[in-house]
């Protein structure tokens, strides 16, 4: 439409022509027409519920004559089984208190014998003393809307199967992954006289196989086997890796007696099965345990992995030192670092992977660090192999989410002589 004031545009003429015709058609509507052709259905009720008049929409939804309702039916007759039940129980009774209830969801008797979803909003009138007179009532077609939210209820139950299945996938996934992380570690360390060994091993995630792995076994003539290393990555790969190297530094320990020796072994197995771009290593110590009366004799090599740790009987805690030992398996010839040792009655060799010294702690998220690992050790009142694992457990678990790695403990010690008793 022109502004006012204004000469419509040349474009604007035939507009204004179409939008005054149909301004003009809405008028000529009656308000019969409007009530008897209105897109939801109306009707008015004595307060007994005796239908008095019934638009033209709602008796084609229910396939009957106006003689056939009007004076002869009341609305609950309209409605099924289930939806009389509710309007005489509920609807009925908080319309007679109220005076009026908006969007209740019934169902009436459609033509055909077919249900007909519909919204019902009911008020009543009254005289000006107060008395109610009669009911008015509107019917809004719900079939599109109860489509829609079948379909979203079918979705709703599909989404949550979904879950559920999903759910039960990642259980199942995750025992397996449990049962084959326990096969890449001994299921107990075994029983060495003279000797107490004490181990644990923290999984970061359930859903990832982690690299660590630990092992003590026998050599023969009181001499023992021991290593403890960490696979680059995690998963299926890092697994077979993991699997791989346990069996090759076992296999390498029956026929090599020098640590170096060992280490090189796995240096030329790892590097030669992983030479075609999927490079893969690990970083390990590998050491060999001789029983000499009293006293225990280490010797030991490390390739890149964190330092050992001596608690001694004294409360003294300090690294071994094994400088200079390289990644095993980046490189076809990698050198190695060995160092001895010898554990008295209460001293005790940690063995751990860079999990533990790696964890976030604090505000800052600063590393945990070996010093305070050193710290720690050192403060435990006592140096026997399963008291110092069950205080790391504990100081593992203190870290919460700072532990994002997984990590192996493997400690070995020679039990302290029992006090003598008093006379």
């Amino acid at each position: 439409m022109c502004r006012t004031g204004q000469a419509p545009e040349p474009g604007e003429e035939q507009d204004v022509g179409a939008t005054d015709a149909v301004f003009t058609s809405l008028l000529e509507d009656s308000a019969e027409e409007l009530y008897e052709q209105a897109p939801c259905g109306y009707l008015s009720t004595l307060m007994d519920g005796t239908i008095a008049k019934i638009n033209a929409t709602l008796l084609e939804w229910v396939g009957l004559d106006r003689s056939q309702v009007v004076g002869r039916m009341r609305f609950a007759d309209l409605l099924t089984m289930g939806g009389k039940l509710y309007h005489e129980t509920h609807f009925a009774p908080m319309l007679q208190m109220k005076g009026e209830v908006s969007g209740v969801a019934l169902e009436i008797k459609g033509a055909g014998k077919q249900r007909i979803p519909v919204l019902v909003t009911s008020k009543v009138k009254v005289s000006e003393n107060g008395e109610p007179l009669l009911i008015r009532t509107t019917v809004f077609d719900a079939r599109d809307r109860r489509a829609y939210e079948s379909e979203l209820l079918r979705g709703r139950k599909a989404a949550e199967e979904a879950r559920r299945q999903a759910e039960a996938d990642r259980e199942r996934l995750q025992e397996a992954l449990a049962v084959l992380q326990q096969n890449l570690l001994p299921s107990a360390l075994p029983a060495i006289p003279g000797l107490e060994a004490g181990s644990y091993y923290h999984m970061a995630s359930p859903d990832l196989l982690g690299g660590d792995f630990y092992d003590l076994f026998p050599l023969g003539a009181e001499r023992w086997a021991f290593f403890l290393g960490d696979v680059c990555g995690k998963g299926p790969q890092a697994a077979a890796v993991t699997s791989l190297t346990r069996y090759t530094l076992r296999a390498a320990a029956l026929h090599e007696p020098d640590p170096i020796a060992v280490l090189s072994t796995l240096n030329t197995v790892l590097h030669e099965r992983y030479t075609s771009g999927d490079t893969r290593y690990c970083t390990a110590i590998y050491g060999i345990l001789e029983l000499e009366g009293d006293h225990v004799s280490v010797h030991l090599a490390a390739g890149g992995h964190p330092s050992a740790l001596l608690r001694r009987a004294d409360g003294t805690a300090e690294f071994l030192p094994t400088p200079g030992g390289m990644l095993i398996g980046a490189l076809p010839a990698a050198q190695f670092t060995a160092a001895r040792t010898r554990l008295a009655p209460g001293d005790t060799l940690l063995l751990y992977t860079d999990g533990l010294t790696e964890a976030r702690i604090g505000p800052e998220r600063e590393l945990y660090g070996e010093d305070a690992l050193r710290d720690f050790v050192a403060d435990q009142p006592s140096a026997e192999p399963q008291a110092l694992i069950t205080a790391l457990s504990g100081l593992l678990a203190s870290f919460g989410d700072g532990l994002d790695d997984d990590t192996a403990l493997l400690a070995l010690g020679v039990p302290a002589p029992l006090p003598a008793p008093r006379e």
